[in-house]
C-alpha cells in the first residue's frame, strides 16, 4: 500500500504539474533587440521570472523598431496584442494618438500599488514620455544619446595624437584631412544619420527642428530643420563625402560593423554602441562627446535621447496588469538599472542607478562611459532640446534619409535637400493633424 500511495502521489504530481505551471500569469513582452542586447534582455527576463512564481514574462523579438511597432498595431487590431510593447522614441506621438490602445504606465503602477516614483527618473529621459499634464505614459527602458567613438589605433597610425581635441566639428574637420592624407580609407562613418546629424544637431545647438516646441505644444507643428545651422552642417558633411572623408554605410547602424572591424577612425553612434564595441573591437577605443560647431547657436546645449520605451497595451485582465507593474518595477530597480547601464551604454533611467554606478567606481574603471550622462544632464533642456513629438515621424525619417543620400552622392546641395525634406514631411504632418484633431 505504501508503494501504491507513493506511486499515486507521483502520478498525481505529474498530472498536476502543467496545471500548477499554468497558474502563473503570462505576460507577453515584444521587443526589437538582437545580438548582445537581445541576450541582455533575455537575462533580465530570466532573472525576473526566477525571482517570483506568480508571473512569467515571455519575451519575443518582432524585428527592428519599425517592424515591432507595426507588429503591435496589427496585433491590436486583431485582438492579439501583447501586454508590453517596445516602441522607439519617434513612435511616441503615434502611440499617444492611439486612443483606446494603450494604458499609461503611471496608471498601471498606481492601480497595482507597485513601487513607483516618477520623480526618480532622470528629467531629460522622463520628459520625452510624459504628457503635458505630467503623467508618465510609457516607461523609459533603453534610452541612449549619440556620442563620438574613436579608434585610437587608427589615429596613432596616421600620426595623430589619439588624445587630440575632437570636441568641435571644426577640429574634426582638420583631423579628417590628416586621416585622408595618411591613406585611411574610412576617416569617419555614422549610424542613424537623421537622428544624429539633424535631430540631435538641432537640439545640441538649441535651434528648432520643428515649430510648436518640436511638436510638444501641438500637432499643428511644421518642420524647421532647413535653417542655417542644419544646412551648414549637412553641407560640410556633403563635402566630406565627396572628398572620401565621410563614408556613408546606410540608414540604420550598418556603419557599426565597419567601426567594430577597425576600418573607420571616427564613428558617430548611439552611446548604446558600447555593448557591441566592447565585445568585438580588437583595438583601443574612446567614447567622446558628440562634436558641436563652435559659435553656432547656444552649443553645446544638450543632446536628446533615442532608443525606446515600454508601452502597456489595453485589452487584458486585471491580473495581467499586476504582473506588468511588477516587471516594470523590477526593470526600474536600482541594481537592475545600474547593471543595464553598465552592460549596454544606455543611459541610466533613474538618478539612483547613475549614483550607484558612480559609487561602484565603474566610470573611473571605464573612462568615457559617463559621457552620455554628462552630455544629457549638464544643461536644463530648452524648448528646442527636450526632444521631438511629431506624428508619422518614422515615415518622415525615411524622407530625410532619401534627401541626405542625395547630398552624399552630390546630386543635391544641402539647402535643396533639406527644403525638399521639410516640404514633403509637412505633408505627412498635415495628414496626421487632420486624423488627430
Amino acid at each position: 500500500m505504501k508503494h501504491l500511495a507513493t506511486g499515486a502521489l507521483i502520478a498525481t504530481s505529474t498530472v498536476l504539474a502543467p496545471f500548477m505551471a499554468s497558474a502563473q500569469t503570462e505576460i507577453q513582452f515584444w521587443h526589437a533587440f538582437t545580438g548582445r542586447l537581445g541576450e541582455l534582455v533575455a537575462a533580465q527576463v530570466e532573472e525576473f521570472n526566477a525571482s517570483q512564481d506568480e508571473y512569467v514574462v515571455v519575451a519575443s523579438h518582432k524585428g527592428n523598431y519599425s517592424e515591432t511597432l507595426n507588429a503591435g498595431i496589427a496585433a491590436f487590431r486583431a485582438g492579439e496584442q501583447p501586454e508590453i510593447l517596445m516602441v522607439f522614441e519617434v513612435g511616441t506621438a503615434t502611440m499617444m494618438s492611439a486612443e483606446g490602445a494603450v494604458r499609461p504606465v503611471a496608471e498601471v503602477m498606481a492601480a497595482s500599488g507597485a513601487e513607483f516614483d516618477a520623480d526618480a527618473y532622470i528629467g531629460a529621459v522622463k520628459g520625452y514620455y510624459t504628457s503635458s499634464d505630467g503623467e508618465m505614459l510609457s516607461l523609459p527602458f533603453n534610452s541612449s544619446t549619440p556620442v563620438l567613438w574613436v579608434n585610437r589605433d587608427l589615429l596613432e597610425g596616421a600620426g595623430i595624437d589619439p588624445d587630440t581635441d575632437l570636441s568641435t566639428w571644426q577640429n574634426v574637420d582638420a583631423v579628417l584631412d590628416q586621416l585622408a592624407e595618411a591613406g585611411v580609407d574610412c576617416p569617419m562613418t555614422t549610424a542613424w544619420q537623421s537622428w544624429i546629424h539633424l535631430e540631435n544637431l538641432s537640439a545640441y545647438h538649441d535651434v528648432p527642428f520643428a515649430t510648436k516646441d518640436n511638436g510638444f505644444a501641438g500637432v499643428d507643428t511644421e518642420l524647421a530643420f532647413n535653417g542655417p545651422a542644419q544646412v551648414a552642417h549637412i553641407s560640410a558633411m556633403g563635402e566630406w563625402a565627396q572628398e572620401g572623408k565621410f563614408i556613408y554605410a546606410g540608414r540604420r547602424n550598418e556603419g557599426g560593423a565597419n567601426f567594430r572591424a577597425g576600418e573607420c577612425a571616427l564613428f558617430t553612434e548611439s552611446s548604446a554602441g558600447y555593448a557591441g564595441i566592447k565585445e568585438e573591437a580588437q583595438f583601443a577605443f574612446d567614447v567622446r562627446p558628440l562634436p558641436y560647431w563652435d559659435g553656432v547657436g547656444n552649443s553645446p546645449q544638450n543632446t536628446i535621447i533615442g532608443g525606446a520605451s515600454l508601452w502597456v497595451m489595453e485589452g487584458h485582465e486585471a491580473a495581467d496588469y499586476e504582473g506588468v507593474a511588477e516587471f516594470l518595477a523590477f526593470l526600474s530597480s536600482t541594481p537592475v538599472q545600474a547593471k543595464w547601464h553598465q552592460d549596454t551604454g544606455y543611459l541610466p533611467i533613474t538618478s539612483a542607478a547613475a549614483d550607484a554606478t558612480r559609487e561602484a567606481g565603474f566610470y573611473e574603471e571605464n573612462p568615457g562611459t559617463d559621457v552620455a550622462v554628462i552630455q544629457m544632464t549638464t544643461n536644463e533642456p530648452t524648448a528646442n532640446s527636450k526632444g521631438l513629438r511629431l506624428g508619422s515621424f518614422d515615415q518622415i525619417r525615411g524622407i530625410i534619409d532619401e534627401e541626405l543620400e542625395a547630398v552624399w552622392t552630390g546630386d543635391k546641395d544641402a539647402q535643396a535637400a533639406l527644403d525638399s525634406a521639410v516640404e514633403r514631411g509637412n505633408q505627412l504632418l498635415r495628414r496626421f493633424e487632420q486624423a488627430n484633431r
